[in-house]
């Protein structure tokens, strides 16, 4: 499955289009629809994983072609998985696809050439510069763990999520046949708050859209908002029916959003912050003395 893939290279210059059509800047989640449905690919292609840790395929090379992009300066990361458009990327989208990928590469050679040198001479490495190969490494760890855990376990910590994000009243339910509701909640927001039904997936492939509508089926009449919570991802046809048009709105967490809300919250993730210092030679200060 994996060889009928686009590699992380072919995806570099959609990904510098994705950006430049939703408005210069974009979420992860955005980005990702916006290839897609622009590619476009399949749900097969979406769902296909690696055959030893059973993660997602093109999840991780999108990733990976985001990153390259950030190596060359084409593109950056505004923080919260957003991603922003630079001005080199602008320029580069003016380049055949073949003469931007031999850009990416060579800006990227000298860039680990640079590393290499300051790894010789005994600098810190910039912790930006690992960044996103880090980012897929605690990632995969985190979802493995998480899949690994009891279904009652996972939902306990959705209802531990929930309370540190805001909401109040969190209550498992933990009852079969309830149209796929693990629990629910309050979110408060100043003066108005919200019923909300939960449902708890721990997928290693996607979520079909069908899910999204018998779970809308089951909380009718019974909350104001729906969120499912998944390890894995969602098809684009479920994206789609998560937002239809006169139909209640779904929110969806996939696998990398909740990754980031545990390590934006710090639940089973600690998150030690790198400082690099920087020495300043100042030869004023020698022809004073």
């Amino acid at each position: 499955m994996s060889g009928t893939l686009p590699k992380y290279d072919a995806l570099m210059h959609p990904t510098l289009q994705a950006l430049a059509a939703l408005g210069g800047s974009a979420s992860v989640e955005e980005i990702r629809g916006w290839l897609v449905d622009h590619l476009p690919l399949s749900e097969a292609q979406m769902e296909a994983t690696h055959e030893k840790s059973g993660s997602l395929i093109m999840p991780h090379r999108m990733a990976w072609a985001r990153s390259y992009l950030k190596i060359a300066g084409m593109v950056s990361s505004g923080g919260k998985a957003i991603w922003v458009l630079t001005d080199a990327g602008r320029h580069a989208l003016a380049r055949p696809d073949a003469t931007l990928r031999a850009e990416v590469r060579k800006l990227v050679a000298a860039h680990a050439a640079l590393r290499r040198a300051e790894a010789a001479a005994g600098d810190a490495n910039d912790p930006d510069d690992t960044a996103s190969a880090d980012q897929a490494e605690w990632t995969d760890t985190l979802l493995a763990t998480l899949k690994a855990m009891p279904p009652d376990g996972f939902e306990r910590l959705a209802q531990r999520l929930l309370r540190e994000s805001g909401f109040v009243r969190v209550e498992v339910t933990g009852k079969s046949g309830d149209g796929g509701i693990d629990g629910s909640g309050v979110l408060r927001m100043n003066l108005i708050s919200f019923q909300v039904l939960f449902q708890c997936k721990r997928y290693a492939g996607s979520v079909p859209s069908s899910t999204v509508r018998d779970f809308r089926g089951a909380m009718q009449g019974r909350a104001d908002k729906g969120l499912i919570i998944t390890t894995g991802s969602f098809t684009a046809e479920a994206r789609k029916e998560a937002t239809r048009d006169g139909a209640p709105a779904i929110d969806l967490i996939d696998g990398e959003a909740l990754c980031e809300l545990l390590r934006e919250r710090q639940l089973g993730v600690r998150v030690r912050q790198v400082v690099r210092e920087e020495v300043e030679v100042l030869p004023a200060f020698f022809d004073d003395i």
